[in-house]
């Protein structure tokens, strides 16, 4: 970008590049700080291979780009580069900070955010928000000399953070399910009143959970539970229908989240960061199966919810058909128990934590 509009507001320069999980919260908090200060400016920072080059611009702000500096998981040759790549990728967003007068960086993790923090270091105010129930290498560092350090659930590894959950996009956070249910129910082709299960495994599926949910399907429809299953592009799912029953519907992939929430009263699902963030926030009971690799990160993820009784978990391994017809379809079944979920997991706070950071941001400014 070359031009910097001339405007009195304070400039916010978010850093949360890569993937989904850091570039979302890092634009629901953009769109805060909007609602919050109209006058203010947004500029996101990024790398021309992640995903922000496509969501950042069609979200409406200013994108500039960084060198990437990935970090080697492993000893490899690479990791000899790293210095200089670091170094490199520090002095060009340097020169961004002073072009775009930052007044404030707010990094969310990832290869994106340690530049940023360390180019702002001394210069300008940092605040760090950490998605994950472990906090990544490159928010251990912006911490030690951030202002505020803001998490979305406890004992993420930061020191001091407040736990505020994870910035949401506003069409998630004020959902209004009921309103919408009939709506939502009409596009998918649900039944209109029977309870349904909403069953996704990612953006790709998850083939653990085709198969389990799937094979339970006569199960769900002796219950008359319907059930929404979004199975992935690349896998498909053959259940045979019942006459009578509520209709089991897959489909590849959900493009409007928003509709698929409101058209169920619960769901079976992986536990990443956003994923457990947005049930939350819009109060659908979970029962939650952790991706079985990495370091943990999803049970983890998942804990806070389980805990004040929103939300079942179950390891990959154990969701079988039988046990999917055994809890799952008693519970979608019983509206007592998923009112009282429903009631437990909006207490996680996920609902309001863009509009919490967005102030945490603007009180920095205003130091």
């Amino acid at each position: 970008m070359t031009g910097v509009p001339q405007q009195a507001g304070p400039c916010v320069v978010v850093a949360g590049g890569g993937t989904a999980g850091h570039i979302e919260p890092a634009l629901a908090l953009a769109d805060a700080v909007m609602r919050l200060r109209p006058d203010a400016r947004v500029v996101a920072l990024g790398t021309e291979r992640g995903l922000e080059s496509r969501l950042v611009p069609a979200r409406g702000y200013p994108l500039e780009l960084i060198p990437p500096v990935p970090m080697p998981r492993k000893p490899t040759p690479d990791l000899l580069k790293l210095p200089l790549r670091v170094r490199g990728a520090v002095k060009h967003t340097r020169e961004i900070l002073d072009r775009v007068r930052a007044d404030v960086v707010v990094g969310f993790g990832g290869y994106v955010a340690l530049p940023a923090y360390l180019a702002a270091r001394g210069r300008v105010p940092i605040v760090v928000h950490e998605a994950n129930a472990k906090a990544g290498l490159a928010n251990k560092v912006g911490a030690k000399f951030a202002e505020r350090v803001a998490a979305a659930v406890p004992d993420s590894g930061l020191a001091d953070a407040e736990v505020i959950g994870i910035p949401l996009r506003h069409s998630i956070t004020s959902l209004d399910r009921a309103a919408l249910r009939q709506q939502a129910r009409a596009h998918f082709g649900l039944h209109p009143t029977a309870p349904v299960l909403l069953v996704f495994g990612g953006s790709q599926g998850a083939r653990s959970i085709n198969n389990a949910v799937s094979a339970a399907a006569p199960a769900f429809a002796q219950a008359g539970i319907g059930v929404l299953h979004a199975h992935g592009p690349k896998n498909t799912v053959a259940v045979q229908s019942v006459p009578g029953a509520p209709p089991y519907v897959p489909v590849p992939y959900l493009e409007r989240m928003d509709l698929a929430y409101a058209a169920a009263d619960a769901v079976l699902c992986r536990s990443g960061a956003m994923t457990v963030a947005e049930v939350s926030a819009v109060g659908l009971p979970a029962v939650f199966v952790p991706l079985p690799h990495g370091n943990g990160e999803q049970a983890l993820n998942a804990n806070p919810v389980v805990s004040v009784g929103g939300g079942l978990l179950v390891p990959d391994e154990q969701l079988t058909p039988e046990w999917v017809a055994g809890t799952v379809v008693p519970l979608v079944a019983d509206r007592n128990r998923l009112a009282a979920m429903t009631t437990a997991t909006l207490s996680t706070g996920h609902r309001e934590a863009d509009e919490v950071l967005a102030r945490i941001v603007l009180e920095v400014v205003g130091k």
